[in-house]
């Protein structure tokens, strides 16, 4: 397989695994959609690391199989390669992206999707489509934009330039810098911390934010008083309210 699912301790890693550079042709795109899916249905999954191995997180897209298409071919292939990253991106779970390497076009975009990316001191990013005649397809100008803010993310797709760990990290293209070695690890960290918290306000705090920046506040502050009050009815929220009040905070079991 050149994607597959692991779940360990609540944690679901999806792995690129298509040597030498996980270049995300047809059937990896598919393939992770597959698996997002997956992800969102399975209750044993409860966060989810996006990895590539040790050596590279993914490169790009196949050029060769792009350099086959025409434009009647990408009219049809460009909804479908959208759909698997929103797949990704609409987990309604934490994700962390594990970034080694090179996490280059298609493969920035993947790590786009993410809530919070820990990038390897050796990684690089970029969108270099511009240097083949194209624009980002996969959701780079408008998950970009909305990450770095546009200025940002126009520098970065109009030159094509790549950035090492540490520029991203200022541009906050990732959240942390990490040494090669310990990038897995403490990915799984960060998501193992997540899975033990409260499944639906976990939930609702995803979908509150993401829903929340895609229209004005007047209506991002409706869908948060919704879920807010929702929560109400939980047992989790019973279950932190009672610990907080007995135990003080942050001693909560949540189930």
């Amino acid at each position: 397989m050149t994607v597959t699912l692991e779940v360990s301790d609540n944690v679901g890693t999806i792995r690129l695994d298509r040597p030498p550079m996980n270049a995300l042709d047809v059937a990896v795109q598919d393939r992770l959609r597959v698996l997002a899916e997956e992800a969102t249905r399975r209750e044993d999954v409860r966060a989810v690391i996006l990895y590539g191995g040790e050596k590279v997180f993914a490169a790009g897209a196949d050029i060769k199989e792009m350099q086959e298409m025409d434009h009647t071919a990408m009219v049809l292939r460009s909804k479908a390669l959208q759909d698997s990253f929103t797949a990704v991106a609409r987990i309604p779970k934490p994700v962390v992206a594990a970034v080694t390497g090179y996490a280059l076009g298609g493969g920035c975009e993947l790590a786009l999707c993410a809530d919070y990316r820990i990038a390897a001191e050796n990684a690089k990013l970029g969108q270099p489509e511009i240097l083949l005649g194209l624009i980002p397809g996969a959701g780079g100008t408008q998950r970009l934009a909305r990450l770095i803010g546009p200025s940002r993310a126009k520098d970065l797709i109009f030159t094509g330039r790549m950035v090492k760990a540490e520029e991203a990290l200022t541009l906050g293209l990732v959240d942390r810098v990490v040494p090669a070695a310990e990038v897995y690890e403490q990915a799984h960290a960060w998501a193992a911390q997540l899975a033990k918290g409260p499944a639906l306000a976990l939930r609702a705090a995803k979908e509150s934010v993401d829903a929340g920046l895609e229209t004005d506040i007047d209506t991002g502050l409706t869908v948060e008083r919704n879920w807010f009050a929702g929560l109400f009815a939980t047992e989790d929220r019973e279950r932190g309210m009672r610990s907080f009040v007995e135990e003080g905070p942050g001693k909560a079991t949540f189930r």
